[in-house]
């Protein structure tokens, strides 16, 4: 917008500065509020004080004023890239100063946790917990490889991609030495994959069922009956250590259940007491007197 307040002349009549009282015939004069002036007084008395450079805006120069405040025109200029702003839309901010729609849109954007820079509309970013990044900013700690909208793991302040986080805090499986990334079990303080926890003999796996460990392998109570299991030289069944019998007895090589460990002529169970062996056959100590 112009002056509006005041008109800028040549004076053809006889008056003098309202000011300085000079006569002002033949020269160049202002007049604002019904009075006449110089342009020397004009500037030192009533000219408007740019709100920029703050020097005042004299009947030469072109006016810009705004919500009471005056500039002139080539101080109408934006603060952040210094485009002027005359006939531009703009914005008005803290300490009085102009901004041009785009630094406007650019100053208020949020700004990207990896490098800083305003996220402006249309920029592909990831937002996580409140912080955002521009989707190439977003990389992993470990490997530095962007992530992006791909998977990842926090870890404080950091964050890995799914292969950094499983050599950096995975459990390792105690067979295959591979990362744990999910399920897995515990078998005497030790991670397992639960495909890993099979049985030896079938490759079953064991999680949550009965199991027999013998060294280092693994066996499902079937397997280890028939595979393993020593038999009872009694009733020739299996001794596998579950249910009823779980106690062994062991002679020359050969095992019984502690319930099938008796004498063969008056059947007198013989655990943990005196016994007879007489031609291959278990008696208690009485009965050989017997025969």
């Amino acid at each position: 917008a112009g002056p509006g307040s005041y008109t800028v002349g040549t004076m053809s009549e006889r008056f003098d500065c309202h000011y300085c009282r000079d006569a002002l015939q033949g020269k160049k004069y202002v007049q604002k509020e019904g009075r006449h002036c110089c342009v020397k007084c004009f500037e030192k008395f009533c000219a408007n004080t740019c709100t920029e450079c703050k020097k005042p805006i004299g009947a030469d120069s072109k006016e810009l004023h705004f919500k009471n405040r005056y500039w002139h025109d080539n101080c109408f200029r934006c603060f952040k890239c210094y485009t002027s702003l005359v006939n531009e839309p703009f914005m008005l901010r803290e300490n009085n100063k102009v901004w041009c729609s785009n630094c406007t849109a650019t100053e208020d954007a949020p700004r990207c946790k990896g490098c800083f820079k305003p996220i402006i509309a249309g920029d592909q970013n990831v937002e996580y917990k409140k912080m955002v990044w521009h989707k190439d900013c977003f990389t992993c700690s470990q490997c530095k490889q962007v992530i992006g909208s791909g998977s990842f793991f926090p870890k404080g302040d950091d964050f890995y991609c799914v292969s950094c986080h499983e050599h950096k805090f995975a459990k390792t499986c105690a067979k295959c030495k591979n990362p744990i990334t999910s399920g897995g079990l515990t078998y005497q303080e030790q991670p397992w994959h639960s495909e890993c926890f099979i049985c030896s003999n079938c490759k079953k796996q064991l999680g949550g069922k009965r199991f027999t460990a013998v060294e280092d392998q693994f066996y499902c109570v079937e397997c280890y009956k028939e595979c393993v299991a020593k038999k009872c030289a009694g009733c020739k069944n299996p001794i596998t250590g579950f249910g009823r019998g779980t106690s062994v007895v062991n002679y020359e090589d050969e095992s019984w259940h502690d319930y099938c460990f008796k004498c063969t002529k008056c059947a007198r169970g013989l655990a943990n007491k005196r016994f007879v062996c007489h031609n291959g056959k278990i008696y208690c100590a009485e009965c050989p007197k017997r025969l």
